[in-house]
């Protein structure tokens, strides 16, 4: 894999600049009502899916807090229960989309990589809901979470296999020109 190749600050500034992306597409979902508090359709994860593939280890974890520290102050959650969720779904869906990125990309599309990112994220943030709020009941929010999961991280997946196919500008990144 080539990662563009600049300097430091180049790349930063380019880690800074996915990260608003990911604040901006998550302040236009905080405007979609939700039935539960921490149930996202994910917008704010497409910079994720997309950088998987210019983005450094660390820059893609550094991307990740951001997001998860961004969306805390746009949606004022930051000092409450509900930025554990965020914490806990954004982190699980950023490991598990970069092991299967890195290491099964010949067989995984991005849509793929995309339904695992939001099953490990929905699956953490069931897990989290059992132990914080709805206990054993949390079975009941279950199907409906994991079939939105899997419905937006389809769309998700499609659009960011579409945008690596057809972005001119993506290209030159991945060829080394940031």
């Amino acid at each position: 894999m080539t990662y563009p190749s600049s300097s430091p600050k180049v790349r930063i500034e380019f880690v800074a600049l996915l990260a608003a992306c990911a604040l901006f597409l998550s302040t236009v979902e905080y405007l979609i009502p939700k039935p539960v508090p921490f149930m996202r359709i994910g917008l704010a994860n497409l910079p994720l899916i997309i950088g998987l593939g210019l983005l450094t280890k660390r820059e893609y974890i550094l991307l990740a807090l951001l997001k998860v520290l961004g969306q805390g102050l746009i949606t004022g959650t930051i000092f409450s229960y509900i930025i554990l969720f965020s914490i806990a779904g954004t982190f699980a869906s950023t490991l598990l989309m970069y092991i299967v990125y890195r290491f099964f990309k010949q067989w995984v599309s991005l849509i793929g990589v995309s339904i695992a990112g939001a099953m490990a994220s929905n699956v953490a943030q069931l897990t989290l809901s059992q132990y914080l709020l709805f206990g054993a009941a949390a079975k009941l929010i279950a199907p409906p979470f994991l079939v939105v999961g899997l419905i937006s991280s389809i769309i998700l997946g499609v659009f960011a296999q579409q945008f690596e196919q057809n972005s001119a500008w993506y290209r030159s990144l991945r060829k080394g020109s940031l």
